[in-house]
């Protein structure tokens, strides 16, 4: 089992990564390590054009979501969750990006908005819910979630995605 200080240096080296290659796509990139609640990085154009960015690592095949609730409605119906609207993103520009920790210069990089994040989040949490009638196995009442990487290939190396929302 992963240790909190192998936790922190994963994540620490994900936003390194994503910072190092912000930098090298011309953009000034900013770490707060851990100290803003919403976002992890701040990029900047020349011009002041800026995005925030929300950096997620993982070294596995999935990411996983203490509190869906910051993403998405959900009622619970008794013990069956039903998953509602996905929610706004608490600031301007947001951009996630999902950083698989492999072998040095192997790393996989996958981008989406916030809204798609939530969406994604919200369909496969769906798609959980009904293979087990709505009720989570072994504790219903739990807003845990994971995001696989299968659920996000689509999204991989879309680093013009930043590029397009400062224009």
């Amino acid at each position: 089992m992963a240790s909190g200080r192998h936790t922190k240096l994963v994540g620490q080296a994900g936003e390194y990564l994503v910072a190092a290659e912000l930098s090298r796509r011309g953009l000034i990139a900013t770490t707060f390590t851990g100290n803003v609640p919403d976002y992890d990085i701040i990029a900047s154009t020349e011009k002041g054009k800026h995005i925030s960015v929300q950096v997620k690592t993982t070294t596995g095949i999935s990411w996983q979501f203490g509190n869906i609730t910051k993403y998405f409605e959900l009622e619970l119906q008794e013990q069956v969750q039903i998953v509602g609207e996905t929610l706004p993103s608490p600031v301007d520009n947001l951009v996630y990006v999902f950083v698989m920790l492999q072998d040095y210069g192997n790393d996989r990089f996958f981008l989406c908005t916030w809204d798609d994040f939530c969406e994604t989040l919200a369909t496969h949490h769906r798609e959980y819910l009904a293979k087990h009638g709505g009720v989570r196995p072994k504790q219903w009442k739990s807003l845990h979630a994971a995001i696989k990487t299968s659920h996000i290939e689509h999204f991989e190396d879309r680093w013009n995605l930043i590029e397009e929302m400062l224009e």
